[in-house]
């Protein structure tokens, strides 16, 4: 990880001023799980590991922990150990016989409309029988499987399949490149792969099995290749080796004993982007991701048996791993699937599904809102939206703009908005309001119960209010992750070693006067002009203040005076054209929000951003374009 010597300085007025509180309804108040905040969050600060474990009596475990907490061999720590259990148990066996079996589990969407629908029980044996087709490929206890495809109920059957007998999944996002692909196949020494012969986006099919084909070119792990049929097109099989997925599972026993865990072995791996480029193996486990997704999930989205939940992320990504597959099935409650955008065939596609499906939990990226704020707001007007009653934002920092658009427009003002801040290695949501907090536009509020975060110098030294500085977390979790998968160097070298003793996230943060977090972004974005660090974050969310804004990227270029002076890339709503008077008009925006030293010097419109599949902003590779270097591994790349 890039970082500097010293912490940055002149943190972001354009959030920081941002102090009007957004209070609960009286309404919401009443139907919290948690009322009375303050005091939970007291309580869990005093004794997290007593939290954590009045958190795990809430699942079913095969056998009782020894020990909830051991810390001996830092920084690889461990959870509930002695304990045995199986995340499958808890989001499938254990509702079986109950109420709970005869409830819609998953409500899926095609890009065409189509649409599925599978009950709790329907899904069990659905998992039972691609199990055991996983137990006659050879695929043990221990054993990886890739899995590569689109947003379908057969990534999570196929998921929990591998979960329940003790394979390890490595979910690879479906528009990964074959390269990509092969990578990930490869470190991770993956024994069977699962794709389909097609995936959809915008009304074009998308060739899935011929590029595993390409990437299972020279992967010698790979045994067989699986094939879920979506269009029935003519695909190239190899005899042998690929196989139809509901030829395998056809023949299979609807009955599979799940395998009892060892709180501390791996449930799955996947991989993350680091500042090198080269993906990193982040593990988790059975028995603390399972606690801690499903305490954070059931708190902060505040759920109810008869909710109907959709995040419109993929289960390619660790928002679907924990909050499309994971969490909501160890809740019960039902979670819808969309293998589709949201601005297609029109643009108003997720509002319709919303009042289609009576949704009561959303949960999307702020790219996403901005990408939907771009059609005005008729769009949204169009529909009721009357069944939600929560909203939530992942994947980055949202601007306070798009927070309020998003609160008035499709909360029509009555819905919390549970911006949520957590990374892949962290498993779970770490900063985010729970629904009885008042609100700040663009904050992530405060540390979940049991977390301890803190905004300090690269020394471990707490940094003043209104300050930036380098946001680590000051304790450890269950759902953490336990190491990156055979590059355990890697892990210490690149979450715990710049600051002893804390975790390092890699995110620059402020805190203001009532404690509330102000994410700004990744720390080696931080662009220094004349002395002075200022994060492209808060020069992003300055330009998206201006009427004409939508969406901007900051990036920091060198300057022989200056050492470096900051160039946007702006991309206009509908309605507004480029033009030397806006140049002009943004500059003064910035001014006006952020101050003279932050003015950028150069602005140039364009119809679109880098973006990873998750909706960030890939700076890295704007700023080697600008700057004609090579942009390196781009496989995450959105398009």
């Amino acid at each position: 990880m890039k970082t500097s010597s010293s912490f940055v300085s002149g943190i972001t007025e354009v959030l920081l001023k941002e102090q009007k509180f957004y209070r609960p309804s009286a309404k919401i108040l009443k139907s919290a799980k948690v009322k009375k905040w303050k005091e939970v969050h007291a309580k869990a600060s005093k004794n997290p590991v007593k939290f954590w474990e009045e958190a795990a009596k809430e699942l079913e475990w095969y056998k009782p922990w020894k020990k909830a907490f051991d810390g001996s061999k830092a920084p690889f720590y461990k959870w509930f150990t002695g304990g045995k259990c199986n995340i499958v148990h808890n989001c499938l066996d254990r509702w079986m016989g109950t109420p709970v079996e005869k409830k819609t589990a998953i409500i899926w969407e095609s890009d065409n409309g189509e649409h599925r629908k599978l009950t709790y029980k329907e899904l069990n044996k659905a998992v039972c029988k691609m199990a055991n087709g996983l137990k006659s490929l050879r695929v043990r206890k221990g054993d990886r499987v890739a899995i590569y495809l689109q947003n379908i109920p057969e990534i999570a059957i196929s998921m929990l399949a591998c979960a329940k007998i003790g394979a390890e999944h490595s979910v690879v996002y479906a528009g990964f490149s074959a390269h990509a692909l092969k990578t990930r196949i490869q470190d991770g020494q993956a024994k069977v792969l699962i794709t389909s012969d097609v995936g959809h986006r915008r009304g074009k099919t998308i060739d899935m099995k011929g590029l595993c084909d390409e990437a299972v070119k020279g992967c010698r792990s790979i045994r067989h290749v699986v094939v879920v049929k979506q269009d029935g097109v003519k695909t190239p099989m190899k005899k042998g080796k690929d196989l139809w997925y509901h030829e395998l599972v056809k023949k299979q026993s609807e009955i599979c004993k799940t395998e009892p865990m060892d709180a501390e072995d791996p449930a799955f791996i996947l991989y993350t982007s680091g500042t090198t480029g080269t993906p990193k193996g982040v593990v988790h486990v059975h028995g603390g991701y399972m606690v801690g997704v499903n305490r954070t999930f059931q708190w902060v989205m505040d759920i109810r048996p008869d909710d109907v939940y959709w995040c419109t992320a993929d289960p390619g990504w660790i928002t679907g791993h924990s909050y499309i597959v994971y969490g909501p099935l160890l809740a019960g409650i039902t979670t819808v699937m969309f293998e589709g955008v949201p601005d297609y065939p029109q643009p108003d596609r997720l509002w319709k599904m919303v009042d289609k499906y009576k949704v009561t939990l959303f949960y999307t990226a702020p790219t996403l809102v901005r990408a939907v704020m771009r059609y005005g707001d008729g769009w949204v007007k169009k529909h009721k939206l009357s069944s939600i009653r929560l909203l939530g934002s992942v994947g980055e920092p949202i601007n306070p703009e798009a927070w309020r658009w998003y609160h008035k427009f499709v909360g029509k003002g009555r819905c919390p908005i549970m911006d949520t801040w957590w990374q892949t290695e962290t498993g779970m949501f770490m900063i985010a309001p729970l629904p009885s907090m008042p609100l700040k536009a663009g904050s992530a509020t405060l540390p979940f119960p049991g977390i301890q975060a803190e905004v300090v110098t690269l020394k471990g030294k707490k940094v003043p209010v209104g300050k930036g500085g380098y946001l680590v977390i000051k304790n450890q979790w269950p759902a953490m992750l336990r190491t990156v998968f055979n590059n355990p160097k890697r892990y210490i070298e690149t979450y715990w070693k710049e600051i002893p003793g804390y975790y390092l996230t890699g995110d620059i943060a402020a805190k203001d006067k009532d404690g509330y977090f102000w994410i700004q972004g990744r720390s080696d974005d931080v662009i220094k002009i004349a002395g002075h660090r200022i994060g492209p974050a808060e020069i992003e969310s300055a330009l998206v203040s201006h009427k004409a804004v939508v969406e901007a990227g900051v990036i920091g270029k060198p300057h022989p005076i200056k050492g470096e002076i900051a160039k946007a890339f702006v991309i206009l709503k509908k309605g507004h054209l480029p033009s030397e008077e806006l140049v002009g008009e943004l500059k003064k925006t910035i001014r006006k929000e952020l101050g003279p030293i932050a003015v950028t010097d150069e602005i140039e419109f364009v119809d679109k951003l880098p973006k990873t599949r998750s909706g960030k902003i890939m700076r890295r590779v704007l700023k080697a374009r600008e700057l004609g270097q090579e942009v390196g591994d781009v496989t995450a790349l959105a398009d």
